[in-house]
C-alpha cells in the first residue's frame, strides 16, 4: 500500500495502567486521542499491580476505541492500518492489546504494525512540532526507562546512555511511597516540592561525570537512609532535594550528549518528561547553549495511543506491515527493531 498523508493509522496502546486508542492522519495530525486511567485502581496498593491492569484493559479497550472512532467523526472503513504497542511493558497488558488490535486489523482488511513503545515516545514531540531538525538527542524518562538517545533520522536512532539500575521515575515513585505522597510517585514528588527547599539536603549525584550512563537506585537509598536518621525531616524538603538532585543529573547529561553528537536540540519523552522543573532547567540549558528544546505537551509525555499510531505510520511507511503471529515482548529493547520486520 502506498503510505502518505492521506493515511490513517488507529494506534492502540495498553503497555501498563493506561488503556488509550487515537487516530493520527499522515504521521503528524492527530484526529481524536482517547486515554482510560487506571490510577484509582492501582492506588490504594502504590503501584501497578499486573493483574488488575490486564482486567482493565479488557473491561475499557473496545470502548475506548470506539469513543476515538467516534471523537474522530470517520467510518472505520477510511481506517488504513492498526498500530499497536508489542513491547516492552506488562505483558499480560500487552497481549490484550495485541490482540484486539490484530482482530480489527482482521476485520477491516487492513495491515497491522506492531510498534516498539520506547520509539513511540520519540515521536510525541513531532505530534506537536513538524518542523524538528535531526540529528536530536532525546532523553526519555519514565517510572521504567531512562536513556538518551540520538535520533538521527527517522528509524534511525543510536543509544547513547541508560540506567544501569534503577529509572529516575522508579527513584520518585519508591521515595514518594516511603514518604506517603501519595500516587503516582512521580507528580507527588513534584507537588511536594513546591514547598520544599532543594538546598536542603544534599543528595549525591551518581555518575555525574562519568559517560553517558545513569544511576539512581544509590541515590534512593542515600534519601531512604536520611529519613530513617532523620525522622522529623520535612517531607517537602526531602522531595524537592531528590527532585533537584535527579534533575542535575539528568540535565548535565542531555547537554553532554547533544554537545557530542551536534544535535539540533533536545528531546523530552516519557512520563518524567512531565516534571516542571525539568522543562524548565533543560529549556534554559537549551537556550544557554543555542539549541531548540522541544517539550511535548504533558499529555503527549505520559503512555498514549497517539505516539503508537504516529510510530506506526512511520514503520508502515519504511518497512511495511508487521506478521499476524507476531507476539508481545515484555522487555523488547529500543534497538531491536528486528522482531518487528
Amino acid at each position: 500500500m502506498t503510505v502518505d498523508e492521506h493515511t490513517l493509522v488507529l494506534g492502540v496502546e495498553t503497555s501498563c495502567d493506561e488503556t488509550a486508542a487515537a487516530l493520527v492522519l499522515g504521521g503528524d495530525d492527530v484526529i481524536s486521542s482517547v486515554v482510560s486511567s487506571q490510577i484509582d485502581l492501582h492506588a490504594e496498593f502504590g503501584g501497578v499491580v499486573p493483574e488488575v491492569a490486564s482486567r482493565a484493559h479488557l473491561e475499557s479497550l473496545n470502548p475506548v476505541v470506539a469513543r476515538a472512532i467516534v471523537e474522530g467523526g470517520i467510518d472505520p472503513s477510511r481506517i488504513d492500518a492498526v498500530a499497536c504497542t508489542i513491547g516492552p511493558g506488562l505483558i499480560g497488558a500487552l497481549l490484550v492489546g495485541v490482540s484486539a488490535a490484530k482482530a480489527l486489523a482482521l476485520a477491516w482488511d487492513v495491515p497491522f504494525v506492531g510498534v516498539n513503545h520506547l520509539e513511540a515516545h520519540l515521536y510525541a514531540a513531532f505530534l506537536e512540532d513538524t518542523n524538528l531538525q535531526f540529528p536530536l538527542v532525546v532523553l526519555l524518562v519514565s517510572g521504567g526507562h531512562t536513556m538518551l538517545v540520538e535520533m538521527r533520522d527517522h528509524g534511525d536512532y543510536r543509544l547513547l546512555g541508560r540506567t544501569i539500575d534503577d529509572a529516575a521515575g522508579e527513584a520518585f515513585d519508591k521515595v514518594a511511597r516511603f514518604l506517603d505522597l501519595g500516587y503516582p510517585g512521580g507528580p507527588a514528588i513534584d507537588r511536594a516540592s513546591d514547598a520544599g527547599d532543594p538546598d536542603a539536603i544534599r543528595f549525591p549525584r551518581a555518575m555525574m561525570d562519568d559517560g553517558l550512563d545513569f544511576s539512581f537506585s544509590g541515590l534512593k537509598t542515600s534519601v531512604l537512609n536520611y529519613v530513617r536518621r532523620e525522622p522529623d525531616v520535612a517531607s517537602v524538603d526531602v522531595a524537592a532535594s531528590l527532585q533537584q538532585a535527579v534533575i542535575d543529573v539528568l540535565v548535565h547529561k542531555a547537554r553532554r550528549a547533544a554537545h557530542e553528537v551536534g544535535a539540533t536540540g533536545i528531546v523530552l519523552g516519557g512520563g518524567v518528561a512531565a516534571n516542571r522543573l525539568l522543562r524548565a532547567e533543560i529549556a534554559a540549558a537549551c537556550a544557554a547553549d543555542g539549541i531548540g528544546a522541544f517539550l511535548p505537551s504533558r499529555e503527549m509525555c505520559t503512555d498514549n495511543a497517539a505516539m503508537i499510531a504516529a510510530a506506526g505510520w512511520h514503520r508502515l511507511r519504511a518497512v511495511g506491515p508487521s506478521p499476524l503471529d507476531i507476539g508481545a515482548f515484555p522487555t523488547m529493547p529500543l534497538l531491536d527493531q528486528a522482531l518487528i520486520r
